[in-house]
């Protein structure tokens, strides 16, 4: 059974993907509200209470020793207006996170209303029930509260708490990162191609070939081909390839990467829900960020962060698995000897006659 962050972040996603609305003549018509005016709401009677403390300061007739208290709250409200605007830019940013096309729908869906409610997207308007409270608090700090009737309660975010994390380099909505991009960088870096194949940008070109000494040899040390069935009784030769040699050329690769994706977990979280759970062909990923899914096989952040030595292998495990299946596969799979003759269409029966002739000369020789 999906959970309730997936189910609603999908939700969202679809209806506003949808354009029903654009269609609602009712919607049309309606008077939307979409004004919340957080800084001017936050801010209302801040000029009284900052002229009131000025005029004690300056008339000595504060109620703490030295106006020290008063002297602190006017300080706190002289920085409030810049650290409003930079708790909001922070909150956005954060926010903005849920429109990536690889959003991993497991993550916290308040933060996918939060930020329908901040951009005032159809369906999260005043008018329908929704509000953005900014509070000025009495320690200095700021607090923005979103609310509405698809948030099961109030979501509050502390300012100095979030800013604490960010600092840290822990965000509140996971980024799930580029595998596309990771991998096929990978594949370059792992040095089983011609260096010949490698543009000035570093990417495979179109033509890129595994190196020759990956290519299964007989004895003869010609390639030992494989045989396949073409249809209509002909046949072709296509490469074999040494799958353990390609491996552990690899893996000190791959376990690199994976090194430096464990080094942020909640972003190895998101690309496990994501992409690597379920060992998706490249095609099907697109579809699974639509259709969520890992599933049941899907990581919490909530319970499964810091992430255990176990998943950590598990998630190594997987990666590579998801690297050869999806990326590399490509390069081994019915790929046609560079000697012509060798490529060319034969009769299959007389083909097969000729390797097991073969076969059995050198086990009698």
């Amino acid at each position: 059974m999906e959970n309730k962050n997936t189910v609603k972040n999908l939700f969202i996603r679809q209806a506003q993907n949808s354009d029903a609305l654009g269609y609602n003549l009712d919607y049309l018509s309606a008077r939307v509200d979409n004004n919340f005016n957080i800084l001017g709401n936050a801010y209302e009677g801040s000029g009284r209470v900052y002229a009131y403390l000025k005029n004690k300061i300056n008339n000595n007739s504060c109620d703490s020793e030295n106006c020290k208290d008063e002297m602190l709250k006017l300080q706190q409200l002289e920085a409030a207006p810049q650290a409003s605007l930079d708790f909001l830019s922070d909150i956005a940013a954060e926010l903005q996170k849920t429109e990536d096309t690889n959003f991993d729908p497991n993550n916290n869906y308040m933060y996918s209303v939060a930020n329908s409610v901040l951009l005032g997207k159809p369906g999260f308007s005043k008018t329908e029930g929704y509000d953005i409270v900014l509070d000025l608090l009495d320690n200095g700090s700021q607090e923005i509260t979103f609310s509405g009737p698809f948030l099961e309660r109030p979501l509050v975010i502390n300012n100095v708490t979030l800013g604490s994390l960010l600092d840290s380099d822990t965000s509140i909505v996971a980024t799930t990162p580029d595998i596309n991009k990771d991998m096929l960088r990978l594949l370059v870096e792992t040095g089983i191609f011609n260096k010949e194949d490698v543009s000035d940008e570093g990417e495979l070109l179109p033509t890129a070939r595994i190196q020759e000494t990956f290519i299964l040899k007989g004895p003869d040390q010609k390639p030992d081909y494989e045989i396949i069935d073409i249809g209509m009784g002909k046949g072709r030769n296509v490469l074999r390839f040494d799958l353990d040699k390609i491996e552990k050329k690899a893996t000190p690769f791959i376990n690199a990467e994976v090194a430096g994706l464990l080094s942020s977990e909640q972003e190895a979280v998101a690309a496990w829900n994501v992409y690597i759970a379920k060992g998706s062909s490249v095609e099907e990923d697109d579809q699974m960020v639509q259709d969520a899914n890992a599933g049941s096989l899907a990581w919490s952040y909530e319970e499964d962060l810091p992430l255990t030595q176990d998943n950590k292998e598990l998630f190594l495990e997987k990666y590579k698995k998801y690297f050869m299946n999806n990326y590399l596969k490509q390069f081994i799979t019915n790929k046609f000897p560079t000697v012509e003759a060798d490529a060319a269409v034969f009769d299959l029966a007389e083909a097969k006659k000729a390797k097991a002739e073969k076969l059995n000369q050198s086990l009698t020789s």
